[in-house]
């Protein structure tokens, strides 16, 4: 099978967009599956890499680590028609999702989608930010999913809420699983020991990006009184962004700058031996469609204390691999990670059975039989080469759609915040 998939994040992007399009990319090419990627330029990039074709981007929007693509360019359709791809996944409902839309409709082949994130929790990285830009960007990301052939939630809790935003296509439940053999490398004592971290510390642990949306000033105030308590704790902090200056003057303002350590991104082995070398992980988010580090911190034995929202409580089972706590409270979370030290070894055993559940071997068998029921569907046989125009056509009324798309989101949008009368459909 020919795979394009269309993404606005990439390697070496650390997020988790990103590493999802890598693991089910790696997963299928080790599968013998041709795949495309199709992503924005990247600082760090590789000059030339295999079966991925770079979009012109402005790096560093707003201040964030994301790129914005430019107009693509005559050569990414010029590709694309020479990889023919037998069907389109696309991550993102904006920007490259736009080309992916346009492609699939002139190519007359399925668009599956991935609702990745509920874009109205990140609409601070835009200039004028709003409650009608967040009822826009919401509305034009579920009309961009009823455009689709088929849309992947990455958690039952974003299922359901798509449901309730009236995406009427398919719908099916696929997080992104991790390549269990690779937690098995990694070196926890050892990185402890670089770190300068006491062998017999406790510590607890963060991976992900440093920003806005992941609530991080509320879990380093629980971190503060955690480690105030516990003399001979330290906090393991992985991860880069705008949020990292001020992290750490929280910390140093409470005096325990010495037993905070900040590692920046890692990854590969690296990132493993930073799972291993905490005893828990803690993650606040209430913003996520999927808690894949929480996975990961699994993957690696590590249990995990979260607050019930969507992307942890399908994963944390509370008792069984951490605490998954109702509250967002600091004292609470305090106490989840106090009660994870009293029961370290019985959670750790819950977290690697957790883990078993969420190889990327078994979501990559899901996802491709979605596939191909997808191009078993009469709608999508090949065009004809003398069908010039009918091609023409569809071009036209993916682009036609598009707009429609648009105006629609922002017609909610704007009779939210105006109360202005619902258009007449004639």
């Amino acid at each position: 099978m020919r795979i394009l998939m269309v993404t606005n994040t990439f390697a070496p992007h650390v997020g988790g967009v990103a590493r999802s399009v890598m693991a089910f990319t790696d997963e299928y090419r080790r599968r013998r599956h041709e795949v495309l990627v199709v992503a924005p330029e990247f600082c760090g990039a590789t000059a030339e890499e295999e079966g991925v074709l770079r979009v012109r981007a402005l790096q560093n929007f707003n201040g964030s680590d994301f790129s914005v693509v430019l107009k693509p360019t005559r050569r990414l359709r010029r590709v694309v028609e020479t990889f023919a791809p037998d069907l389109i996944h696309s991550h993102h409902p904006f920007l490259l999702g736009s080309t992916a839309l346009r492609l699939a409709r002139s190519l007359r082949v399925p668009l599956a989608f991935t609702h990745h994130t509920m874009y109205e929790r990140y609409t601070h990285y835009v200039p004028g930010d709003s409650p009608a830009l967040k009822r826009f960007v919401e509305r034009l990301s579920t009309n961009y999913a009823n455009l689709c052939a088929h849309v992947f939630a990455p958690s039952a809790s974003t299922s359901t809420t798509l449901r309730e935003r009236q995406v009427d296509v398919p719908i099916e439940v696929l997080p992104t699983g991790v390549r269990l053999g690779d937690y098995d490398c990694g070196n926890g004592a050892g990185l402890r020991s670089a770190l300068g971290l006491p062998d017999e510390a406790f510590v607890v642990g963060y991976v992900g990006r440093l920003a806005e949306e992941k609530n991080l000033p509320f879990l380093a105030r629980a971190f503060v009184r955690f480690l105030q308590q516990q003399p001979q704790a330290r906090a393991l902090i992985v991860g880069d962004g705008a949020l990292r200056n001020g992290l750490q003057q929280a910390f140093g303002e409470a005096g325990l700058q010495e037993r905070v350590r900040f590692t920046g991104m890692l990854q590969g082995a690296l990132l493993v031996s930073a799972y291993k070398a905490m005893d828990v992980f803690a993650f606040a988010s209430q913003t996520e469609t999927q808690g894949m580090v929480l996975v990961e911190a699994m993957a690696a034995g590590v249990p995990v204390v979260a607050l019930d929202a969507s992307g942890a409580r399908e994963v944390v089972v509370d008792g069984t691999n951490g605490r998954l706590l109702v509250a967002a409270d600091e004292n609470a979370f305090c106490d989840g990670i106090q009660s994870v030290r009293a029961n370290i070894h019985t959670l750790r055993a819950g977290a690697l059975r957790t883990a078993q559940d969420w190889a990327i071997e078994r979501c990559a068998d899901r996802a491709l039989a979605r596939y191909e029921h997808l191009l078993a569907q009469p709608a999508h046989a090949p065009l004809a080469m003398d069908e010039a125009w009918y091609r023409t056509a569809r071009l036209l009324r993916a682009d036609w759609d598009l707009l429609g798309a648009a105006m629609g989101a922002a017609s909610k949008a704007l009779q939210g915040r105006l109360r202005l009368p619902a258009a007449d459909a004639g």
